[in-house]
């Protein structure tokens, strides 16, 4: 209850002098006994460790005491960088800039002042470019004990029939291309015998 942070199961092994499993035995025991008997509050694995926090149902009188007379909610353009973070990392500003389509490097401080982003290393490769990467606070927040828990992004990618239905609706439509089209044209005055105008010697007219 003192803790900041989630408590490793490590820590807390060596502090009750128990093992590591008896630990998980144990959290998994009390988070059990805490749901059945209807508390309010819950202890969780997240982000590595276990925490105590409000119960999910209290969330709405929880956001209410929390963001009284303030907005801590994240822009449209800072979850979507986040996203790209979460599932691209390590990754460089430039190349989340470049999934988006826009600059990023106002959103990328927020986060990062946020505490759910922060620098990982960097690219080996030329300019040695810091790459990017999620926080625990970041696992914290969404109520996940590791990346791997992230929903696969098989789910968001839509059908192959809506794929082609969306390319059918790109593609131009059928008929000769623009430049067929004007080679037709050119073959159709060679054949007739016309001549293209010529443009006036202005220098004769000077004359």
């Amino acid at each position: 209850m003192v803790a900041e942070i989630p408590v490793e199961p490590q820590l807390l092994a060596q502090l009750l002098e128990v093992s590591v499993a008896r630990v998980a035995e144990i959290c998994h025991e009390l988070a059990a006994e805490y749901e059945a008997t209807d508390r309010g509050f819950t202890l969780v694995q997240v982000a590595g460790g276990w925490r105590f926090q409000s119960h999910p149902d209290l969330a709405p009188y929880v956001e209410r005491f929390v963001l009284e007379g303030q907005s801590a909610r994240l822009s449209g353009a800072a979850l979507e960088t986040l996203a790209i973070v979460a599932y691209k990392q390590p990754v460089s500003r430039a190349q989340v800039a470049a999934i988006r389509g826009v600059d990023v490097d106002g959103v990328m401080r927020t986060l990062q002042q946020r505490g759910f982003i922060g620098e990982v290393g960097k690219d080996p490769g030329p300019g040695q470019a810091i790459l990017f990467g999620t926080t625990d606070r970041f696992l914290e927040r969404i109520g996940i004990n590791s990346l791997d828990e992230l929903p696969p992004l098989a789910e968001f990618v839509p059908g192959a029939d809506v794929v082609e239905h969306l390319e059918m609706g790109l593609r131009p439509p059928p008929g000769p291309s623009l430049g067929q089209q004007l080679d037709e044209l050119e073959a159709q005055d060679t054949a007739s015998g016309a001549r293209p105008v010529e443009p006036p010697d202005l220098d004769a007219e000077d004359e």
